[in-house]
């Protein structure tokens, strides 16, 4: 076995899932700014942590963020999806409301 691949091992396995997530606003309105592009990493990342995946890469301009996220095998991709969106609008919008209602 190559030693130099960067391979996650459980129990009875080894894997390497990665997925890359898109996040795109309604209507690709530019919404983001640099301060609410931190803290939506904290807390992607905090996320990940919690749903035993690593978030690898974050990367965001006004209307979209892109996620690099290492998953494990027994973690459904819908329920990461519907955490991290989930989770993060609700932190977004009860810190950054007044930014985010005009």
């Amino acid at each position: 076995m190559n030693k130099n691949i960067d391979c996650r091992t459980g129990r009875y396995c080894i894997f390497k899932n990665m997925v890359h997530l898109v996040f795109i606003t309604k209507y690709r309105r530019s919404v983001f700014n640099q301060v609410m592009l931190e803290r939506l990493k904290e807390l992607l990342a905090e996320t990940c942590l919690q749903m035993d995946c690593e978030l690898h890469e974050f990367n965001g301009e006004g209307d979209h963020v892109h996620l690099l996220v290492s998953v494990h095998p027994k973690v459904a991709i819908s329920n990461l999806v519907g955490k991290l969106k989930g989770k993060s609008a609700y932190f977004l919008r009860r810190e950054f409301w007044a930014e985010l209602k005009s």
